[in-house]
């Protein structure tokens, strides 16, 4: 079969190349073929050499498909299903699993995940004709008929990343304002999950020009930024997306106090300070981690049949043979969904 490989070379960083088949390889085991794959905003860095992944390694780990084989354990699922996958091979049964924090999953090592190569534990990448999915019945998700398996493609990661930093807080604190800072797709899908929730004051500050106007066309407050202050105003919930020390500081600082704040950024190599004594003094409470896709998958699914609609954060779609050129073209912000031959036929 093809697979989209991120090879590590400045001069051509993604290229096609033809790899055996997967199979069955335990009961609990399904095959998936991918019919929309969506660009993480992780993908964007390492497609840009701005990660320490090295290649070559598959790409590609938030997906939608159709499954087209399934191992004799799995329950609850059928050939032809149209299903959401989670991002993070995870058992379901473990002790982090069945708190939900599917994330840390005992049985896998930590930080396991499709298409990141070995750092990620060697799982193929969703940008291929097929893809094998373990523990199937807790991975996978399926997708009612009305929803469109191409603008959903990003809801078990980034979408449900943007959707961890502001759900719970405003069930705790609703009516409070939320700030979200940074670019990429995971600032918008928080701001469309904070509007869609009920917030009547949602701010995005970015630098990202292209992100400020769908965040504007969506009814937020827009504050274009060069570089980060020391504070904006207070917020009761905050969404720290600017993978920039400075940028997380400027967040922290603008949390209001008792307020809850998020960060789903990445730094890559620690050595990141942070305002300690400030957050101590305010009794601010600070998350972070990875979302947790497989717990999230119904509730995720849930809010899309509510009427959640993913496409208000503007997405490009591109065929699956035109995706490398279009991760390359795109403005970072935006969101770059691959979709297969399949997609016509659903």
């Amino acid at each position: 079969m093809q697979a989209l490989f991120y090879t590590g070379e400045r001069s051509a960083p993604l290229h096609w190349h033809e790899v055996a088949t997967p199979e069955l390889l335990e009961p609990t085991d399904a095959l998936v073929r991918p019919i929309a794959v969506a660009a993480c905003d992780l993908d964007r860095h390492i497609v840009a050499g701005r990660s320490p992944f090295p290649g070559p390694f598959m790409l590609g780990h938030e997906f939608t498909g159709e499954i087209v084989a399934l191992g004799e354990a799995v329950t609850g699922l059928d050939i032809g299903d149209r299903v959401l996958a989670s991002f993070q091979p995870s058992c379901g049964e473990c002790g982090p699993c069945s708190h939900q924090h599917s994330s840390v999953c005992g049985s896998v090592p930590n930080g396991t995940m499709y298409g990141i190569g070995a750092v990620g534990g060697d799982w193929q990448g969703a940008l291929a004709d097929l893809i094998r999915v373990p523990w199937a019945t807790f991975n996978l998700a399926k997708v009612p008929s009305h929803i469109d398996l191409r603008a959903i493609a990003s809801a078990a990661d980034n979408l449900a990343d943007g959707l961890r930093g502001v759900e719970q807080p405003l069930q705790q604190r609703p009516g409070t304002s939320v700030l979200v800072a940074g670019s990429g797709s995971i600032p918008l899908y928080a701001v469309l999950c904070a509007m869609f929730l009920g917030a009547e004051d949602v701010t995005l500050a970015s630098d990202d020009e292209f992100a400020l106007g769908v965040a504007d066309a969506m009814g937020a407050t827009c504050l274009p930024i060069t570089t980060w202050p020391k504070r904006f105003r207070s917020h009761g919930i905050s969404v720290d997306c600017t993978n920039d020390v400075a940028g997380l500081a400027a967040v922290i600082g603008s949390t209001s106090p008792y307020g809850i704040c998020t960060s789903s950024s990445i730094f890559f190599g620690g050595g990141v300070t942070v305002p300690m004594f400030n957050m101590n003094m305010r009794g601010i409470a600070f998350h972070t981690g990875r979302v947790n896709s497989a717990s999230n998958l119904d509730k995720v699914l849930a809010l899309l049949a509510a009427g959640l609609n993913p496409e208000q954060v503007q997405p490009a779609y591109f065929a699956f043979e035109e995706v490398a050129e279009g991760l390359h073209q795109e403005p970072f912000s935006r969101k770059v969904i691959a979709y297969s031959a399949a997609y016509d036929a659903q």
